[in-house]
């Protein structure tokens, strides 16, 4: 073969490879978004521990970006159709991961609020493990299930934990989080309850009832897949 014909076979070959790998590396923009959120979350656990000026701004900007990373992840998994069950199990398990983490920071920041308040803040905490421990138990996996519920809840969280870092106090922000909480994962364990077999993105206890008796329920393709 002429040498001009193997050139050509390069440079066909080096396309195809320009053209997919942009694909390639869009497809991984929404685990990227996840682990970021578990770094930022060590991180902010690291520059505690060193003592890092300013860290409450840090905090703040962390769990903004957090924030952020959990709302887009979903919606860009969604659009490159790459929102797999596995995708949405890390996600689920990171967004546990972070909040712990940024609750600790603020637990170790403001610890006459926690010590204050203890009592409802380990019934909330005792809802949410005990969601993990009814998933396990019937499914042997953890839960998924993004309800809609669950996310509104994570804004009120959001909006509590920078009052905290902020201010270390909190009033009725700190009850309509609790409360909201504690409902939100009472329908958790409804929906974990109602289920035949473990299913993620159940927007809520109605769509659960409706998967148990075998119909197809419609998911809003911005907040579930």
């Amino acid at each position: 073969m002429p040498f001009w014909f193997y050139n050509v076979q390069y440079v066909s070959l080096y396309s195809n490879a320009l053209t997919h790998y942009p694909q390639a590396l869009k497809k991984n923009i929404p685990f990227t978004l996840i682990i970021l959120r578990l770094v930022l979350g060590l991180l902010l656990l690291l520059f505690y521990w060193l003592k890092v000026g300013h860290f409450k701004w840090y905090a703040i900007s962390f769990l903004v970006i957090g924030l952020l990373s959990d709302i887009f992840d979903g919606i860009i998994a969604r659009r490159l159709a790459v929102s797999t069950t596995l995708l949405r199990r890390w996600d689920s398990s990171v967004d546990l991961l972070f909040f712990a983490c940024v609750s600790l920071v603020s637990y170790l920041s403001c610890p006459q609020f926690f010590q204050d308040n203890a009592t409802l803040i380990l019934i909330l905490v005792g809802s949410e493990i005990l969601t993990y421990i009814i998933s396990f138990a019937k499914f042997k996996k953890e839960i998924a299930t993004h309800s809609i519920g669950a996310k509104i809840w994570t804004l009120f969280l959001f909006a509590l934990l920078v009052e905290l870092l902020l201010h270390c106090q909190s009033t009725i922000l700190f009850q309509l989080t609790v409360w909201l909480g504690l409902l939100t994962r009472l329908e958790i364990i409804a929906i974990i309850l109602t289920l035949k077999n473990w299913s993620n993105d159940i927007p809520s206890i109605y769509h659960a009832i409706q998967l148990r008796k075998g119909k197809a329920i419609l998911k809003n393709k911005l907040f579930n897949s």
